[in-house]
């Protein structure tokens, strides 16, 4: 019996030995192959290494990325790219993989691709400089100069040669100087762009601008700031009368003036002599006493309006009120800009305003119709809250307080609180081709406020709470918006740039409203959520914007066709 066992055990044990030396020859093979294709990658004999593994062989990260890199040194760019995602899949922790594909994408121009491997690589490895410095180079060659600020800046990149202004603008030297904050022979920090560009915008006489940096053969950079200036009444005839009469067919005249004494010191102004809603406004901002950081802003603003307070504006509707308003405001702001990510304004507004021929109705009540002057303090406060320049994203909020007196009988003081987030994309790695915005709005008063400090949700050339299925005039008259003490409002839009031709840009899109306004008094708020959808179309010429609009209210089926001007 022990020796019919002992042969039955014979084949097995044969077996074993056989798969033994089986694995031990694989693996042998396996280790004779990867030692010469590491010698064939040292030598960097490329093709002698393609042709080494092209034929099957054993399943190794190493062996795909020696294969990869080979087809990629003979620009095999599709089969580099499937070695080297093989050697991913087998080594997901090893950042040669994706450094790797980022090469090759970038060999073929795929710049997002690209930018989203060494994405990958830098959350593997938040410390390789290969990667970071990589990472900024896409980001520059895209345009983005922000987000390429934001990774170069980690390895004390770039180093500003040259500070250039092409073409040399009219303004003060020493003021546009000041405006950017940019030092020769240091590096370029992404807090000194974000400065500057918020202090270039602030002076108001540049419509178009950019930031182009240009690299040199001796590896520093020159930063040129090039820009369309605006001086007078318009840098051209043509274009002065554009500003000038835009406004005519809303019977409708601008006077705005820019860089006054070459100190970036602007005058605005606006008559508009319509029946129902007559205005003349005039300002004057700029730097205060040169310096590009704080600014000054006085102003006139004197108001003949008629109201007939509705709850439509087209179709059947009933009258809730009705008057003349009469109203003329002083007011005085001054802003500092204390960074690219955040500024503070403080301002104060004294005003007078009277009500005529009042129509009573359920919309108005004695102090909503309070006469007599008013003083009224402002506080705002701006900030970057949010900024993922690789996304092409921000998110800005803006905080506003507003304390105000008014001397009527009784006296009256109230309190005004309102707060807004913007978020903007550019969804594309480069470009403008599309744009896409949402921003938040809320107030409230606290108090007994006077009528034209209400809050009003609706299309209208005096008003910036857009619900773009509702108009805020019927025959010429405002008050055919919905009106409150508290508000929500959301505005949802979408851009798609359909032509330019770098005088005159147009922009195609669609958008949603939504929002909700309350009040204690009968008449007053919208009772209801309401909805708003439709498109738009912006152009914008010489710098300033006109806007056709198409919305529909999706409660009460109205249809909304509205033509805005902004600059």
């Amino acid at each position: 019996m022990d020796a019919a066992r002992s042969t039955s055990t014979q084949p097995l044990r044969t077996i074993g030995v056989s798969l033994l030396f089986l694995v031990l020859s694989v693996l042998a093979h396996a280790e004779d192959i990867t030692s010469t294709a590491k010698q064939l990658f040292d030598e960097a004999r490329w093709q002698e290494l393609v042709t080494l593994l092209q034929s099957p062989h054993p399943p190794s990260a190493d062996l795909d990325f020696y294969y990869g890199t080979a087809l990629a040194h003979l620009q095999r760019w599709p089969e580099a790219h499937a070695a080297f995602e093989s050697g991913r899949r087998q080594a997901s922790a090893d950042k040669r993989f994706p450094s790797e594909l980022a090469g090759v994408e970038f060999k073929q121009k795929q710049y997002s691709r690209a930018a989203g491997y060494l994405r990958i690589a830098l959350r593997l490895d938040p410390a390789d400089a290969y990667a970071t410095d990589f990472l900024g180079t896409v980001y520059f060659l895209q345009g983005n100069l922000e987000a390429a600020l934001k990774y170069w800046n980690k390895l004390d990149k770039p180093h500003l040669e040259q500070v250039l202004t092409q073409p040399r603008p009219d303004v003060d030297p020493e003021l546009l100087d000041r405006a950017l904050v940019f030092a020769p022979a240091t590096p370029l920090t992404s807090s000194q762009l974000l400065t500057s560009d918020v202090r270039v915008q602030k002076l108001g006489i540049f419509p178009s601008y950019r930031f182009d940096l240009e690299g040199r053969p001796d590896g520093k950079f020159d930063l040129t700031f090039r820009a369309r200036e605006r001086n007078g009444f318009g840098s051209s005839t043509w274009e002065a009368l554009f500003l000038v009469f835009r406004g005519l067919p809303f019977e409708t005249i601008y006077g705005d003036y820019y860089n006054l004494g070459k100190d970036a010191i602007n005058i605005r102004s606006l008559f508009r002599w319509d029946a129902e809603k007559r205005r003349v406004l005039a300002d004057i901002a700029g730097p205060l006493r040169g310096n590009p950081k704080q600014h000054f802003d006085v102003g006139v603003d004197l108001r003949g309006e008629n109201w007939a307070i509705q709850d439509s504006f087209t179709g059947p509707s009933t009258l809730l009120g009705g008057f003349n308003m009469r109203r003329e405001a002083l007011s005085a702001n001054f802003a500092s800009l204390e960074s690219g990510r955040w500024q503070w304004l403080v301002g104060a507004e004294l005003s007078h305003r009277d009500f005529r021929d009042v129509v009573p109705g359920l919309a108005l009540t004695p102090s909503l119709l309070s006469k007599g002057y008013q003083l009224k303090q402002i506080t705002q406060l701006d900030a970057s809250l949010w900024r993922l320049p690789e996304r092409r994203m921000t998110l800005d909020v803006v905080a506003t307080s507003q304390l105000g007196t008014i001397w009527s009988d009784p006296q009256h003081t109230f309190f005004k609180l309102q707060g807004s987030a913007r978020w903007h994309w550019f969804p594309q790695g480069t470009g403008d081709d599309y744009e896409v915005t949402q921003q938040l709005r809320s107030g409230k008063t606290f108090g007994d406020v006077p009528f034209d400090e209400l809050f009003q949700l609706g299309i209208e050339r005096d008003n910036d709470l857009w619900m773009r299925g509702h108009i805020g005039t019927r025959d010429g008259r405002k008050g055919s918006a919905p009106l409150g003490r508290a508000y929500f409002l959301s505005n949802s839009e979408i851009d798609k740039k359909i032509y330019s031709n770098g005088l005159v840009t147009v922009h195609l899109g669609p958008f949603v409203d939504t929002g909700k306004i309350t009040d204690d008094t009968p008449g007053l708020g919208s009772e209801k959520w309401l909805w708003d959808v439709g498109a738009q179309v912006k152009l914008r010429v010489f710098g300033s914007g006109i806007g056709f609009s198409y919305g529909k209210d999706l409660r009460s089926g109205n249809n909304a066709f509205y033509v805005t001007l902004w600059q």
